[in-house]
């Protein structure tokens, strides 16, 4: 952006530095500069009060129900607008959750996952194009037939939060909006700030502010335990070291999230998500994009670590994600401050949400060749130093002890559900398309 420069006009003055002179004018002349200069003050006063009058007077009113602009491009406000959103949250068994991030991987799955079951859920997305925008569209069709209203717009809007929060009494929220990706942050580091710290910050603004308080569950990252060398991954263990700009945002979400749970009383939940897959998934993550080129004969590439080690993931379905979301809702303490001030401590939790089975990247390769039905081919370079590390694999002792999580789905099956899923939705025959729309 260009700056403009100020330029100070200060009149009567000499344009070279040294001694004021003063006008040597007869005094009459005097007389009649002031009465010029009160007269033309007097005018310039009087059309100034003539327009504030005007201003207000035939303006038309405003109201907390006249639409809005949102960043997504959306209008929001108004009557009917609100009708849209008090009828999403409308709730049969209690909870009234806003889902952030709803149009996402893992926000679709866990809002339909609540509507189901009778929550009220609202969501809210700003649809931006980190990838295929057009994906997320057609996951908002998902919702719109489960019956979720999705907001376009921005957490960093706080306007737009407030708004949500007048009209709606949320006692959870359900945070799954981020930047994610690990190598896009050495491309545009900024975003990473925008969504995943100011984001966050934006959205326990509007939390703390809330009467009443939410309960918050956010999706943090299992990329915070960095170049841990532990394994398995237990919430315990160290993560100031993390590999990745990605991931150094998500600890800091985490460490935000202790200070307004301090500060505030805001009960809030962590879920550290590990390497989740599955329908309607993230084109930008391996398994997705290995399908593609396999099935374009394309030739795809697998990093090995040093000394030709190998590379693992511990992939988890997103199935069993979504019941560790809902486990970790279900088990939140509400939030025990009001109109921004604290009464009492609140609860404070960090979970694991993994499958506790690390696989080789070649192995998911091996599963989608024999899914797929194509011989893959490969090229196997380095692992090069963009963020990733060389192996994730979580302990979810504390997660199962504390709402029973269990996953119970290994990679084989997951990518099969996946593979089907893919082949339908990317088939252009509008029966498979159709029969897509119904994997969820």
């Amino acid at each position: 952006m260009s700056q403009q420069k100020t330029v100070s006009h200060i009149d009567n003055l000499p344009s070279t530095p040294g001694k004021f002179k003063p006008d040597k004018s007869p005094p009459y002349i005097h007389r009649l500069r002031v009465h010029s200069a009160i007269s033309r003050l007097t005018l310039w006063s009087s059309l100034f009060l003539i327009f504030i009058i005007c201003f207000f007077f035939f303006s038309p009113p405003s109201s907390s129900a006249s639409p809005r602009r949102a960043l997504g491009g959306d209008s929001w406000g108004g009557h009917n607008w609100e009708k849209k959103v008090s009828r999403s949250a409308q709730t049969r068994s209690g909870l009234t959750v806003l889902v952030t991030g709803a149009a996402g991987f893992v926000g679709t799955h866990v809002s339909i996952a609540l509507k189901r079951r009778g929550d009220g859920i609202l969501g809210l997305d700003n649809f931006n194009d980190y990838y295929d925008p057009q994906l997320k569209r057609a996951r908002r069709k998902l919702l719109d037939r489960a019956g979720v209203f999705v907001v376009e717009g921005d957490i960093n809007d706080s306007e737009l939060l407030r708004k949500l929060f007048d009209v709606v009494a949320f006692t959870h929220v359900m945070h799954l909006a981020a930047q994610a990706g690990v190598r896009y942050a050495m491309q545009n580091p900024g975003s990473y700030v925008h969504s995943n710290i100011a984001g966050f910050v934006s959205l326990l603004e509007a939390c703390k502010s809330a009467t009443p308080q939410p309960a918050i569950v956010w999706a943090s990252s299992s990329s915070v335990y960095g170049l841990n060398s532990k394994i398995p991954f237990s919430e315990k263990d160290r993560t100031d070291q993390p590999a990745s700009l990605y991931a150094a945002t998500k600890k800091a979400g985490e460490e935000i999230a202790h200070t307004y749970n301090h500060i505030y009383g805001l009960s809030i939940t962590g879920l550290r998500f590990f390497t989740v897959y599955g329908p309607w998934g993230r084109p930008d993550m391996a398994y997705f994009f290995f399908t593609k080129d396999i099935l374009k004969r394309r030739a795809i590439t697998i990093y090995e670590a040093p000394d030709h080690g190998t590379i693992a993931r511990d992939f988890t379905y997103i199935d069993d994600i979504v019941k560790g979301c809902l486990g970790a809702l279900d088990t939140a303490k509400k939030s025990t401050g009001s109109g921004g001030k604290k009464k009492r401590a609140a609860q404070l939790r960090i979970f694991n949400l993994g499958n506790t089975s690390p696989v080789p990247v070649s192995e998911l390769v091996s599963i989608l060749e024999k899914l797929l039905k194509v011989k893959a081919k490969k090229k196997v370079l380095p692992m090069p130093r963009n963020g990733d590390v060389k192996f994730t694999h979580a302990n979810i002792s504390l997660a199962h002890k504390e709402f029973g999580y269990r996953p119970t789905t290994n990679l084989d099956t997951g990518l099969k559900k996946f593979v089907s899923w893919y082949q339908d939705y990317y088939s252009g025959s509008k029966k498979r398309v159709a029969r897509a729309f119904s994997n969820i």
